[in-house]
């Protein structure tokens, strides 16, 4: 039986407040600065991203030599090619969106954390 639940999906980053913000404009919902390192993203969805301050943070390379790669999220859209040209505007960086009949596109944001757009 389960024990526990997610309370946050954290993203370590050199800047909270600016990859909460990217991720507002991205998904909505209201960025909470706690002042001490720590940003949350509030959605009311019940799930939330948070933000904290890496010193000497160094963003996860995609893709990793050896196949792997760390967490990602996969974000639902309704129109692929609409979102990507959004995501760009904000600040992401195409990874990998050369096969365009596939449902699905590899981007990083602003910090370098990968994240896929697909076809909801």
């Amino acid at each position: 039986m389960a024990f526990a639940t997610v309370g946050a999906v954290v993203l370590d980053c050199p800047d909270p407040v600016a990859l909460a913000g990217f991720y507002a404009e991205l998904l909505g919902g209201t960025v909470e600065d706690d002042g001490e390192g720590w940003v949350d993203l509030k959605n009311g969805t019940g799930t939330s991203l948070a933000f904290q301050a890496a010193p000497g943070f160094v963003p996860p390379r995609w893709p990793h030599a050896d196949g792997s790669q760390q967490f990602h999220l996969d974000l639902s859209v309704e129109d692929l090619d609409a979102a990507e040209r959004k995501v760009v505007a904000l600040g992401a960086t195409v990874l990998d969106a050369e096969d365009r009949s596939r449902t699905w596109r590899v981007y990083a944001d602003p910090a370098g954390h990968p994240f896929c757009l697909c076809a909801g």
